[in-house]
């Protein structure tokens, strides 16, 4: 099993910086993918943006392209969402995830890391909130 805790959420005015964290636990061994995904009020699970463990290869969403930074450090086995220009569209709980499952690697692992898959990776933390004012 892995564990997953965020941390680094809060308000800011648009325009403004945040730096998410989240700390890795358990059976880290068997994950080969993480990501971020947000969900919203109303809406559904938004992938933001996912990284490769093995090789740091990234995906992003189009929305967050050039704004947003995923990258991981191995030693403090945390994942990092560095998140540029803010805007009001960006404000939602952002949760933080793990792909582990051997079927869906087998199936490549482009396309098991995909932003689009990040809301189904079987791993979430409990997420964190992020609230971008105008």
């Amino acid at each position: 099993q892995v564990h997953l805790v965020e941390s680094g959420g809060g308000s800011v005015q648009a325009g403004g910086s945040l730096t998410l964290s989240c700390e890795v636990s358990g059976d880290t061994a068997s994950s080969y993918c993480m990501g971020w995904f947000r969900q919203a009020p109303g809406k559904w699970r938004e992938g933001v943006a996912s990284i490769v463990l093995d090789n740091a290869t990234t995906y992003y969403a189009d929305a967050v392209k050039d704004r947003f930074t995923i990258s991981q450090d191995n030693a403090k086995k945390t994942l990092y969402l560095r998140m540029d220009s803010l805007k009001p569209e960006d404000t939602a709980m952002y949760y933080c995830a793990a792909e582990t499952s051997p079927a869906t690697q087998a199936l490549g692992v482009s396309w098991a890391c995909r932003v689009g898959r990040i809301g189904d990776f079987p791993h979430w933390g409990q997420g964190t909130q992020v609230t971008v004012s105008s």
